[in-house]
């Protein structure tokens, strides 16, 4: 299905024993014809990963919460002249950890290997997810490297360090990766406590380098999911080993940019945020 700008549904990978489990993105494009910015008018490119525990959701949402605010982040980013690819990725329940990365990856691949086809500057392709999207787009950009690999990231209330993610949670936490039976327990397919080797494995910063791509780390200090302390944790490692980050902690907001007064300033401010930050990424090229 297509409406010009919005292509559904296109196929970018096939996976499965036989090969016969296709993967699908929906690719957003500007309206407007790209602007003569050195680049020989090719556009840059994020690859968004969606969240939902690994568990549950879609590439056409960013949760029911973000959705409530009616805020439309992919058109903010063809309106900034971006095209976006949100792609799905196996779900916890078909597959264990790392299929979710290898088809992550696979998504980067197909924009890079189709850039001529929508006009895409294979240099200015970025990551972008949230929650468990975050964390594969964190992955993404530190362990993909060329033709999967991607020029900077942009995470929101992202899982980074599996193994401290439970003793970290507020203490009115909702969810603990150390609960029996937690999000990260099933992505991983083990006791988290038990398998310090498996949850390392699926923690981004375990791969944190000197050469990491730019990154950009939103989380709101009341997360009762994701403990804003992943995205502190991993801001510090970057920052150690000398790579470019960004961290914007929002003042009480929940998961899903959640306020109590049921406002949308804080997802109003990431989304901002997001989109600033990958417009001077796209600009310092």
């Amino acid at each position: 299905m297509t409406d010009g700008r919005h292509l559904k549904g296109v196929e970018f990978a096939r996976t499965g024993d036989d090969g016969s489990r296709p993967l699908l993105l929906d690719l957003y494009l500007p309206e407007s014809p790209p602007r003569d910015t050195g680049h020989e008018n090719l556009r840059p490119a994020v690859v968004h990963f969606h969240g939902g525990g690994w568990r549950v959701g879609g590439r056409s949402s960013l949760g029911p919460g973000c959705d409530a605010f009616g805020l439309a982040p992919f058109d903010a980013l063809t309106d900034a002249g971006f095209v976006v690819a949100s792609a799905d990725y196996r779900l916890s329940a078909e597959a264990l950890f790392p299929a979710q990365l290898q088809d992550a990856l696979a998504a980067v691949k197909w924009l890079r290997d189709h850039a001529d086809q929508y006009g895409v500057d294979p240099d200015r392709i970025y990551a972008w997810g949230d929650s468990a999207g975050g964390h594969l787009a964190g992955l993404v950009g530190l362990r993909g490297e060329g033709i999967n690999g991607v020029a900077a990231v942009a995470a929101w209330y992202p899982p980074t360090d599996l193994t401290r993610m439970g003793e970290q949670a507020l203490p009115d936490a909702i969810a603990r990766a150390s609960d029996p039976g937690s999000r990260e327990e099933l992505l991983v397919g083990a006791v988290l406590a038990a398998n310090p080797d498996k949850a390392a494995a699926a923690s981004p910063i375990s791969y944190v380098h000197s050469e990491a791509p730019p990154f950009l780390l939103i989380h709101g200090t009341a997360d009762r999911f994701v403990p804003a302390a992943q995205s502190e944790s991993l801001a510090s490692a970057l920052q150690k080993a000398g790579a470019d980050v960004e961290l914007l902690l929002i003042d009480d907001a929940d998961h899903m940019w959640s306020l109590k007064d049921g406002s949308p300033a804080a997802a109003q401010k990431a989304l901002a945020a997001t989109v600033a930050f990958f417009r001077q990424q796209a600009a310092s090229l």
